[in-house]
């Protein structure tokens, strides 16, 4: 923004916020906005960016007399630098700043709301979709559920291109909203949906049939939803996901994990802590199957054994070819780099060493702990290749010393 210089940017800012705390303090019946408020806001910043030559900023030719003539791009320069909240009320100011900045904001945060006004967010929502209908970004995150199917319906009716959505804790949500989102919000590309304790399997299904660009996908505690006929649905529709968190989702089996390793070879990040169900046929096919893997999280998997451990290292070994040739040099950089087997109480150390030694980016030194073994007291002797070089290192420098 050159127009009026940084400096004047800056003024401009600072003025907005006065307008807005005058704005604000009318919504919330402490005080009425008066347009002599405006305006003097406007002289003051005014007098500065023209150097209180009195003659009005100029543009272009054109000369800014009035606080309503402030560039709408000025205007969305001006908002994308303050919070969300001073953003929305910026758009009850007038009628042109609430059409820039309708059409101009693309990220937005709700999840304030609650904190600060105490109010029903779902009547928010409501009121705030229809507005902003280019939203690629809308986070809702609640500590106590306040959003309605209503308001998710409007969203989907209003904010086609939303790509990442914050749902999480909403447990007033039902089936309605994934089949709203299903056919309003096809291009959604993460969405996160931990916590909704009301979904079910088949409305995560129908929505995996519409929004097929999903990359990252939240389901962490969504115990009826995530079922492995579910994620039969998501290996089917799915085929971009990257990320998928399916933490303390007790219903999960082998069978719903392997449509996912065959479905999605791109899976680079997966959750399973607390899917009691799954035995080591799962682990096996993500090895084959999600040559990309990075983070994979089997806490309290306690039917895992050391084939699952062993079937690991072996597909880094058994790949080693292929990736090779794809990655161009960039092997060492491939692989497990984040592994949590904590209470995962039937494997050995031989198993877990061997797997530990495959991955050089798994460590158990102090301060990077990427291989997580918490309650696994027979697994104490593994370390990683660094927490060995330091050993020697400190008897070298011990030896020396005597």
């Amino acid at each position: 923004m050159s127009l009026l210089g940084s400096r004047t940017k800056g003024i401009y800012k600072l003025e907005l916020k006065a307008v807005v705390s005058r704005k604000e303090s009318e919504m919330i019946g402490e005080e009425k906005v008066r347009s002599e408020d405006l305006n003097l806001c406007f002289e003051k910043l005014m007098m500065v960016a023209a150097g209180n030559s009195g003659g009005g900023v100029k543009r272009k030719g054109a000369v800014i007399t009035e606080w309503k003539d402030i560039p709408m791009e000025l205007v969305l320069r001006i908002v994308s630098l303050v919070d969300d909240r001073t953003a929305i009320v910026a758009s009850g100011v007038c009628s042109g700043w609430r059409d820039a900045i309708c059409l101009g904001l693309t990220h937005l945060c709700l999840s304030w709301y609650h904190f600060l006004c105490r109010k029903n967010m779902n009547n928010l929502v409501l009121s705030l979709a229809p507005k902003f209908t280019k939203l690629l970004t809308l986070v809702l995150r609640q500590e106590n559920p306040q959003l309605e199917d209503t308001a998710v319906e409007t969203i989907a009716k209003f904010c086609h291109d939303l790509q990442d959505l914050d749902l999480s804790k909403s447990f007033k949500l039902g089936d309605h909203s994934l089949y709203a989102l299903a056919h309003g919000c096809p291009n959604l590309t993460k969405l996160n949906i931990s916590g909704c304790t009301s979904f079910s399997n088949e409305g995560l299904g129908y929505l995996t049939q519409f929004c097929r660009k999903l990359k990252i996908l939240n389901l962490c505690g969504c115990v009826k939803a995530a079922t492995d006929c579910a994620l039969q649905a998501i290996g089917q529709n799915c085929n971009m996901l990257q990320s998928l968190n399916l933490g303390w989702c007790d219903n999960v089996g082998d069978l719903g994990v392997m449509s996912l390793a065959y479905g999605c070879p791109d899976l680079r990040c997966l959750d399973l802590c607390g899917c009691v169900r799954i035995t080591d046929d799962s682990v096996i096919a993500l090895a084959n199957g999600c040559l990309h893997l990075r983070s994979l999280g089997l806490y309290y998997c306690r039917n895992i054994t050391d084939r699952a451990m062993y079937s690991l290292a072996h597909s880094r070994v058994k790949n080693k070819a292929s990736i090779w040739q794809s990655m161009k040099g960039r092997y060492d950089e491939e692989g497990l780099r984040s592994l949590n087997i904590s209470q995962c109480t039937a494997l050995t150390p031989s198993a877990v060493q061997a797997l530990c030694d495959t991955f050089p980016a798994l460590h158990t030194c102090s301060g990077r702990h990427s291989l997580v073994m918490s309650g696994c007291l027979n697994l104490t002797s593994v370390h990683c290749a660094c927490a060995v070089q330091s050993h020697r290192t400190l008897n070298s420098i011990l030896h020396t010393a005597h």
